[in-house]
């Protein structure tokens, strides 16, 4: 890779995914002739459209493009009334998603959240918890935990206690693993992002009840001795989930496992005004400068929306932003695209997730007057 010429693989996937996807590639184009750099962007099917296309989630021809490419921009993948059709495995978001983590190592997801005070009144907050705003990053294990321990379901036959009569039941074991080498690599990223931001970071387990918490907790406090300029606290997931609602500002960064990392950081989307909002970056190599990731927005395909023009592009917006900074250490770029978004959003452009009727000097667009409205602001 040059430092001036990237390679994308952009696999939009299904629902909505296409059309926030086109946003985010109009924007990248402005970005490129304004900092006069070079993206070679390859489009492929993923999810239900690879299905339909060559009969896996996956596809070989997909998965080689982004082996050859310096990153992926993802969109969404899975559609509820065509994913029970097939079995488990074959599901894209377990054939696609979940598989593009593990072949490529991806193992820090990073969710920024962040309400932008015109979009204060859309957060379901009052304004006295909101304190000094919301800025929280959330840094999530991605490839151990629940999602990628052992799984089974199984059919139990046993005699009844009283009838002695044989029944039979289904039951579904997921399992939770995690070793202390990965929640050490983790909580490098944790603390290194925490260093570029307020210097705290709050650590999330449920230590008093689960072994993996435990030792979480235990090689985060070791760890956390490598960073004496960041403080580090501990906090139950559930209590961290209450003090999102009662108190957010309170947070920097949180460091979470991957499951709790899920939850934790849709429900801080939340406060952000809506999941359209949320973008993220799963990347691999945490000490390179520079390193290979798949960047998605946190929220689904939403097919009841689909093809509507009225889905919400910024979170597809600013995960090609994140793209920009993480895997080609293009901060200035990625800056710029962050600010177009602030400026469309404070010159009135809302989606109708963000909308809300009666508010002043806003005005209720579709995706692609959005995607418009961002690239004109560059």
């Amino acid at each position: 890779m040059s430092s001036k010429n990237f390679k994308i693989a952009a696999l939009a996937g299904d629902g909505i995914g296409p059309e926030v996807m086109r946003e985010a590639i109009k924007v990248l184009r402005v970005t490129e002739k304004k900092f006069s750099f070079a993206l070679q962007i390859t489009e492929a099917p993923v999810g239900w459209a690879g299905i339909d296309a060559a009969s896996k989630a996956l596809p070989d021809a997909t998965l080689a493009l982004c082996k050859q490419s310096d990153s992926i921009l993802f969109g969404s993948v899975g559609l509820p009334d065509r994913d029970p059709t097939i079995p488990k495995e074959q599901r894209p978001e377990r054939a696609a998603l979940l598989r593009l983590r593990k072949e490529f190592g991806l193992f820090a997801n990073l969710r920024p959240v962040k309400l932008p005070k015109e979009l204060a009144s859309i957060c379901p907050l009052r304004p006295e918890r909101l304190g000094e705003g919301i800025d929280i990053l959330v840094v999530r294990e991605l490839t151990a935990g629940l999602y990628f321990g052992p799984k089974s379901t199984e059919e139990i036959v046993e005699l009844h206690e009283t009838t002695q009569q044989p029944r039979s039941y289904r039951k579904a074991v997921d399992t939770m693993v995690i070793t202390c080498g990965e929640i050490e690599r983790i909580a490098h990223v944790a603390f290194q992002a925490a260093r570029q931001r307020r210097r705290k970071v709050t650590s999330i387990d449920k230590a008093n009840i689960l072994e993996n918490g435990a030792l979480w907790r235990e090689v985060v406090t070791d760890l956390g001795k490598q960073y004496p300029d960041v403080a580090l606290e501990h906090m139950f997931v559930d209590n961290g989930a209450m003090q999102l609602v009662l108190r957010p500002s309170q947070f920097d960064v949180m460091l979470c496992e991957n499951t709790f990392g899920d939850i934790l950081s849709d429900e801080a989307a939340a406060l952000g005004g809506s999941l359209g909002m949320l973008p993220s970056a799963s990347l691999g190599k945490a000490s390179a400068e520079q390193m290979f990731g798949l960047y998605e927005p946190a929220g689904g395909t939403a097919p009841d929306i689909a093809g509507k023009n009225i889905a919400n592009p910024i979170a597809q917006v600013l995960s090609a932003a994140l793209m920009l900074r993480y895997s080609f250490g293009m901060v200035e770029a990625a800056v710029a695209i962050e600010s177009a978004v602030g400026k469309a959003i404070a010159a009135g452009y809302r989606t109708g997730d963000i909308f809300q009727v009666g508010e002043a000097e806003t005005r209720k667009v579709g995706t692609r007057e959005m995607g418009d409205a961002i690239a004109a602001a560059l």
